[in-house]
């Protein structure tokens, strides 16, 4: 478990992410979520609404990576970590409630996917790119 930097914290916040994860051949898949969400500094969460293949592939390898970038300044950032899946409790409640006051209509949500974070890499654009730094 490591530290989010508070800079990567709050550059996270509004954000659409990127998650990648493999199933148990190695057959990556990666896709937008624009719930993902600081919990603290050391988790992440996301809702799982839709995410068939990233639900599979979370169950069986819970390793994830989640990348968020703003084009406009070419700067980004990526976690790396270990996936839980929630089915009940705050966390999950309370997600569940935000989802249902969203102003579209989601479907319930199936799981808060809690993310305890293991690395944070640099991914602007320039020579500091792909560093660690958390």
């Amino acid at each position: 478990m490591t530290s989010i930097p508070k800079e990567v914290q709050a550059f996270m916040e509004g954000k659409t992410a990127w998650v990648a994860t493999a199933s148990p051949d190695g057959t990556p898949n990666a896709t937008p979520k624009g719930s993902v969400r600081v919990v603290d500094e050391e988790h992440v969460v996301f809702a799982d609404l839709f995410s068939r293949k990233t639900r599979q592939n979370l169950q069986a390898n819970p390793m994830v990576s989640i990348a968020v970038v703003d084009t406009g300044t070419a700067t980004g950032y990526q976690v790396k970590g270990t996936a839980e899946m929630l089915d009940s409790g705050p966390l999950f409640e309370g997600m569940a409630a935000e989802l249902a006051a969203a102003p579209k209509d989601f479907p319930p949500l199936k799981y808060a996917v809690y993310i305890t974070v293991e690395e944070v890499y640099d991914q602007s654009v320039g020579p500091q790119a792909g560093e660690q730094i958390a």
